[in-house]
Protein backbone atom coordinates (compact mmCIF):
# COMPACT_ATOMS: atom_id res chain seq x y z
CA UNK A 1 0.00 0.00 0.00
CA UNK A 2 3.33 1.99 0.78
CA UNK A 3 4.66 1.58 -2.54
CA UNK A 4 1.48 2.32 -4.35
CA UNK A 5 0.55 5.64 -2.06
CA UNK A 6 4.39 6.91 -3.00
CA UNK A 7 3.85 6.32 -6.33
CA UNK A 8 1.01 7.64 -6.88
CA UNK A 9 2.07 10.87 -5.08
CA UNK A 10 5.01 10.79 -7.30
CA UNK A 11 3.04 10.37 -10.26
CA UNK A 12 0.92 13.48 -9.30
CA UNK A 13 4.40 15.32 -8.92
CA UNK A 14 5.70 14.05 -12.11
CA UNK A 15 2.41 16.23 -13.85
CA UNK A 16 2.25 19.09 -11.84
CA UNK A 17 6.37 19.68 -12.56
CA UNK A 18 5.30 19.42 -16.12
CA UNK A 19 8.16 16.61 -17.19
CA UNK A 20 9.54 16.90 -20.36
CA UNK A 21 9.48 13.41 -21.36
CA UNK A 22 5.53 13.21 -19.96
CA UNK A 23 4.70 16.16 -21.78
CA UNK A 24 6.62 14.90 -25.17
CA UNK A 25 4.89 11.28 -24.42
CA UNK A 26 1.52 12.78 -24.42
CA UNK A 27 1.92 15.43 -27.20
CA UNK A 28 3.14 12.28 -29.53
CA UNK A 29 0.05 10.31 -28.34
CA UNK A 30 -2.32 13.56 -29.24
CA UNK A 31 -0.79 14.36 -32.67
CA UNK A 32 -1.04 10.76 -34.41
CA UNK A 33 -4.68 10.30 -32.78
CA UNK A 34 -5.88 13.98 -34.02
CA UNK A 35 -4.02 13.15 -37.33
CA UNK A 36 -5.61 9.95 -37.69
CA UNK A 37 -8.98 11.07 -36.09
CA UNK A 38 -9.65 13.42 -38.87
CA UNK A 39 -8.43 11.99 -42.22
CA UNK A 40 -10.82 9.33 -40.99
CA UNK A 41 -13.24 11.42 -40.44
CA UNK A 42 -12.56 12.81 -43.46
CA UNK A 43 -13.09 9.75 -45.44
CA UNK A 44 -15.72 7.79 -43.45
CA UNK A 45 -18.03 10.45 -43.16
CA UNK A 46 -18.54 10.79 -47.43
CA UNK A 47 -18.53 7.26 -47.53
CA UNK A 48 -21.18 6.78 -44.74
CA UNK A 49 -23.53 9.47 -46.07
CA UNK A 50 -23.20 7.62 -49.95
CA UNK A 51 -23.65 4.36 -48.54
CA UNK A 52 -26.93 5.56 -46.59
CA UNK A 53 -28.52 7.18 -49.06
CA UNK A 54 -27.10 5.42 -51.91
CA UNK A 55 -29.07 2.14 -53.48
CA UNK A 56 -26.82 -0.10 -54.99
CA UNK A 57 -26.92 -3.88 -55.44
CA UNK A 58 -23.66 -4.76 -52.60
CA UNK A 59 -24.90 -2.41 -50.17
CA UNK A 60 -26.10 -4.80 -47.81
CA UNK A 61 -22.50 -6.71 -48.19
CA UNK A 62 -20.96 -3.64 -47.57
CA UNK A 63 -22.89 -2.65 -44.29
CA UNK A 64 -21.59 -6.16 -43.20
CA UNK A 65 -18.19 -5.94 -43.98
CA UNK A 66 -17.81 -2.27 -42.60
CA UNK A 67 -19.54 -4.17 -38.99
CA UNK A 68 -17.14 -7.29 -39.17
CA UNK A 69 -14.54 -4.69 -39.89
CA UNK A 70 -15.12 -2.69 -36.71
CA UNK A 71 -13.90 -6.21 -34.51
CA UNK A 72 -10.73 -6.65 -36.56
CA UNK A 73 -7.40 -7.26 -34.58
CA UNK A 74 -5.16 -4.17 -34.29
CA UNK A 75 -2.65 -6.64 -34.07
CA UNK A 76 -3.80 -7.85 -37.80
CA UNK A 77 -3.70 -4.47 -38.70
CA UNK A 78 -0.31 -3.84 -37.64
CA UNK A 79 0.99 -6.95 -39.30
CA UNK A 80 -0.87 -6.13 -42.55
CA UNK A 81 0.60 -2.17 -42.70
CA UNK A 82 4.26 -3.59 -41.78
CA UNK A 83 4.37 -6.22 -44.76
CA UNK A 84 3.37 -3.16 -46.77
CA UNK A 85 5.47 -0.39 -45.70
CA UNK A 86 8.50 -2.34 -44.25
CA UNK A 87 11.64 -2.52 -46.50
CA UNK A 88 10.79 -5.41 -48.74
CA UNK A 89 7.31 -4.18 -48.56
CA UNK A 90 5.75 -2.34 -52.01
CA UNK A 91 5.90 0.73 -49.81
CA UNK A 92 9.13 0.08 -48.36
CA UNK A 93 10.83 2.80 -50.57
CA UNK A 94 9.37 5.51 -48.66
CA UNK A 95 10.63 4.60 -45.23
CA UNK A 96 7.73 4.91 -44.01
CA UNK A 97 8.14 1.91 -41.01
CA UNK A 98 9.07 3.43 -37.28
CA UNK A 99 7.83 6.78 -38.15
CA UNK A 100 4.30 8.56 -36.78
CA UNK A 101 2.99 8.58 -40.60
CA UNK A 102 3.04 4.84 -39.84
CA UNK A 103 1.44 4.58 -36.73
CA UNK A 104 -1.53 7.29 -38.43
CA UNK A 105 -2.35 4.88 -41.60
CA UNK A 106 -2.50 2.12 -39.64
CA UNK A 107 -4.98 3.93 -36.90
CA UNK A 108 -7.01 5.10 -39.85
CA UNK A 109 -7.70 1.64 -40.92
CA UNK A 110 -8.82 1.01 -37.56
CA UNK A 111 -11.26 3.60 -37.12
CA UNK A 112 -12.70 3.84 -40.40
CA UNK A 113 -15.09 1.57 -39.94
CA UNK A 114 -16.13 3.02 -36.74
CA UNK A 115 -16.61 6.15 -38.30
CA UNK A 116 -18.64 5.15 -41.57
CA UNK A 117 -21.03 2.83 -39.65
CA UNK A 118 -21.45 5.36 -37.19
CA UNK A 119 -22.37 7.70 -40.01
CA UNK A 120 -24.16 5.43 -41.74
CA UNK A 121 -25.93 4.80 -38.28
CA UNK A 122 -26.98 8.31 -37.42
CA UNK A 123 -27.99 9.39 -41.06
CA UNK A 124 -30.50 6.33 -41.32
CA UNK A 125 -32.18 7.96 -38.88
CA UNK A 126 -33.40 10.86 -41.24
CA UNK A 127 -36.48 11.02 -42.35
CA UNK A 128 -35.48 10.69 -46.20
CA UNK A 129 -38.86 13.42 -46.85
CA UNK A 130 -35.66 15.54 -45.61
CA UNK A 131 -33.26 14.87 -48.89
CA UNK A 132 -36.68 15.33 -51.19
CA UNK A 133 -38.30 18.61 -49.45
CA UNK A 134 -34.89 19.92 -50.09
CA UNK A 135 -34.56 18.68 -53.93
CA UNK A 136 -38.33 19.17 -54.38
CA UNK A 137 -37.49 23.32 -53.50
CA UNK A 138 -34.64 23.28 -55.56
CA UNK A 139 -31.66 22.63 -54.00
CA UNK A 140 -28.59 20.78 -55.53
CA UNK A 141 -27.67 17.26 -54.43
CA UNK A 142 -24.49 19.04 -52.58
CA UNK A 143 -26.75 21.32 -50.70
CA UNK A 144 -29.57 18.39 -49.83
CA UNK A 145 -26.85 16.45 -48.74
CA UNK A 146 -25.83 19.06 -46.61
CA UNK A 147 -29.35 19.27 -45.47
CA UNK A 148 -29.15 15.85 -44.46
CA UNK A 149 -25.51 15.95 -42.19
CA UNK A 150 -26.58 18.86 -40.34
CA UNK A 151 -29.73 17.06 -39.19
CA UNK A 152 -27.53 13.69 -38.52
CA UNK A 153 -24.62 16.17 -37.07
CA UNK A 154 -24.50 14.93 -33.74
CA UNK A 155 -24.63 11.41 -34.45
CA UNK A 156 -21.72 11.90 -36.91
CA UNK A 157 -20.05 13.62 -34.33
CA UNK A 158 -20.41 10.53 -31.75
CA UNK A 159 -19.11 8.98 -34.31
CA UNK A 160 -15.68 10.96 -34.19
CA UNK A 161 -15.51 11.14 -30.66
CA UNK A 162 -15.86 7.23 -30.52
CA UNK A 163 -12.83 6.85 -33.03
CA UNK A 164 -10.74 9.33 -31.01
CA UNK A 165 -11.49 7.43 -27.50
CA UNK A 166 -10.50 4.17 -29.82
CA UNK A 167 -7.04 5.59 -31.18
CA UNK A 168 -6.06 7.17 -28.32
CA UNK A 169 -5.88 3.88 -26.40
CA UNK A 170 -4.49 2.03 -29.17
CA UNK A 171 -0.87 -0.28 -28.58
CA UNK A 172 -0.83 -2.73 -30.66
CA UNK A 173 -0.44 -0.32 -33.83
CA UNK A 174 2.00 2.21 -32.21
CA UNK A 175 4.20 -0.97 -31.06
CA UNK A 176 4.66 -2.22 -34.14
CA UNK A 177 4.27 -0.17 -36.43
CA UNK A 178 5.74 3.14 -34.93
CA UNK A 179 8.67 0.77 -32.80
CA UNK A 180 8.19 3.12 -29.54
CA UNK A 181 11.06 5.48 -30.31
CA UNK A 182 11.63 7.76 -27.64
CA UNK A 183 10.47 11.16 -28.75
CA UNK A 184 9.51 10.41 -31.45
CA UNK A 185 6.97 7.25 -31.79
CA UNK A 186 6.29 6.97 -28.00
CA UNK A 187 2.96 7.21 -27.23
CA UNK A 188 0.93 7.00 -23.72
CA UNK A 189 0.27 3.00 -24.02
CA UNK A 190 3.84 2.25 -25.44
CA UNK A 191 5.55 4.41 -23.05
CA UNK A 192 3.15 2.79 -20.02
CA UNK A 193 4.44 -0.91 -21.33
CA UNK A 194 8.00 -0.05 -21.71
CA UNK A 195 8.16 1.60 -17.98
CA UNK A 196 6.16 -1.53 -16.77
CA UNK A 197 8.29 -4.09 -18.49
CA UNK A 198 11.44 -1.87 -16.54
CA UNK A 199 10.00 -2.15 -13.17
CA UNK A 200 9.37 1.92 -12.74
CA UNK A 201 5.92 2.71 -12.38
CA UNK A 202 6.12 6.29 -11.65
CA UNK A 203 5.94 7.72 -15.33
CA UNK A 204 3.56 4.98 -15.78
CA UNK A 205 1.59 5.81 -13.43
CA UNK A 206 0.91 9.51 -14.32
CA UNK A 207 0.50 8.44 -18.11
CA UNK A 208 -2.05 6.13 -16.85
CA UNK A 209 -4.02 9.16 -15.06
CA UNK A 210 -3.84 11.51 -17.69
CA UNK A 211 -5.17 8.33 -20.39
CA UNK A 212 -7.67 7.75 -17.82
CA UNK A 213 -8.90 11.82 -17.66
CA UNK A 214 -8.76 12.01 -21.67
CA UNK A 215 -10.75 8.80 -21.64
CA UNK A 216 -13.31 10.17 -19.36
CA UNK A 217 -13.84 13.70 -21.39
CA UNK A 218 -14.34 11.37 -24.36
CA UNK A 219 -16.79 9.25 -22.86
CA UNK A 220 -18.60 12.33 -21.38
CA UNK A 221 -18.70 13.86 -24.98
CA UNK A 222 -19.83 10.68 -26.84
CA UNK A 223 -22.85 10.06 -24.02
CA UNK A 224 -23.75 13.95 -24.45
CA UNK A 225 -23.87 13.48 -28.62
CA UNK A 226 -25.67 10.44 -28.92
CA UNK A 227 -28.08 11.68 -26.38
CA UNK A 228 -28.64 14.95 -28.70
CA UNK A 229 -29.09 12.76 -32.23
CA UNK A 230 -31.30 10.25 -30.54
CA UNK A 231 -33.29 12.97 -28.36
Amino acid sequence: MNFFGDSLMSAFGLMLSLDKELIEIVRVSLNVSLASTIIAGVAGIPAGFVISTGDFPLKRGVITLLNTLLALPTVVIGLLVYAMISRNGIFGVYDLLYTQKAIIIGQIILVMPIVTTFTISAISRIDARYRKTAMTLGASPFQAALVILKEARFGITAAVVAAFGRVISEIGICMMLGGNISGYTRTMTTAMALQYDKGEFVLAIALGIILLAISLVVNISLTYFQGKATG
